[in-house]
């Protein structure tokens, strides 16, 4: 991944900026986010109960599956800003949560740079497009616009 100035990454608006590894989703991952958020509904946490649903088994939150974006940037290959000091969550434009991700199935996130724009001398307000790719699946687990602000 290349760190390069953010008035060089203007240069990316409206293209995609890379694809993260693989990362497996597996009921210790889903337990864990059901114990930090207190989301224990049965399709996340009863394997026996979720089986007799349409899912056929327990699967992600949506939440978690969001939750994954600052993961799976980081195990992209997507060009960074340099000189970065500081980086914040501003909000999302939109979130669609497409398919369910099962528990023992692998993601991957695609990024595309939508926007990019200096705000203030120094800080930067960049908004993602953000998908989940489900190993194996034809629909994406999500889709997402993403803003963060970083300051160089």
């Amino acid at each position: 991944m290349a760190a390069i100035p953010p008035q060089e990454m203007k240069d990316l608006v409206g293209k995609p900026l890379g694809t993260s590894e693989w990362v497996l989703v597996d009921q210790a991952m889903i337990d864990k986010f059901a114990d930090a958020t207190g989301d224990h509904q049965f399709i996340h946490v009863d394997p026996e109960k979720a089986k007799l649903t349409p899912f056929g088994g327990t699967i992600a939150h949506g939440f978690l599956t969001l939750s994954l974006f600052p993961m799976l940037m980081a195990k992209s290959d997507c060009p960074r800003p340099a000189d970065v000091k500081m980086g914040v969550n501003y909000g999302g434009n939109k979130v669609r949560f497409l398919s369910p991700v099962r528990s023992g199935k692998r993601v991957r996130g695609h990024f595309k740079l939508l926007e990019l724009d200096e705000k203030r001398p120094g800080q930067w307000q960049q908004t993602l497009e953000f998908s989940v790719e489900i190993e194996g699946e034809d629909k994406p687990a999500l889709i997402a616009e993403w803003i963060s602000q970083f300051f160089v």
